[in-house]
């Protein structure tokens, strides 16, 4: 069987060099790769890699089709509930959850939800 060894999801956006700025300026992303004929871009921050691209002759694109969220296990929470609360559109505020995660979750300039959370453990390790 195949191993996996990691998922590095592309977003497509209308509003590629927003997109970039969002990701970079916003989340603390780092611009790895950029190709102006392909119109795709690759980020990273930490590990966590994400790629842009413009969609293609072969997909419609009238609105997100992604049907879910995207969701950053980070560290310090809270922290960063504080730097992006008043930067960002909320889709719901810092909340800990009977999960045991506390979490809120945020939209990107074109509309994707990104969640962010930490174990309630790891939080009460670091107090």
């Amino acid at each position: 069987m195949s191993k996996f060894k990691a998922l590095r999801p592309i977003l497509w956006t209308e509003d590629f060099n927003d997109t970039i700025g969002f990701y970079t300026q916003i989340l603390g992303f780092t611009l790895q790769e950029r190709n102006e004929d392909w119109e795709w871009a690759s980020l990273e921050k930490n590990g966590v890699e994400i790629m842009l691209t413009k969609p293609n002759q072969h997909e419609s694109f009238n609105r997100i089709g992604f049907t879910g969220s995207f969701y950053f296990t980070v560290d310090q929470i809270n922290e960063l509930w504080e730097d992006l609360k008043t930067k960002t559109k909320i889709c719901y505020e810092i909340e800990t959850f009977d999960w045991e995660m506390r979490e809120f979750a945020i939209y990107d300039n074109n509309g994707y939800i990104l969640q962010f959370g930490q174990h309630i453990e790891e939080i009460r390790k670091a107090e």
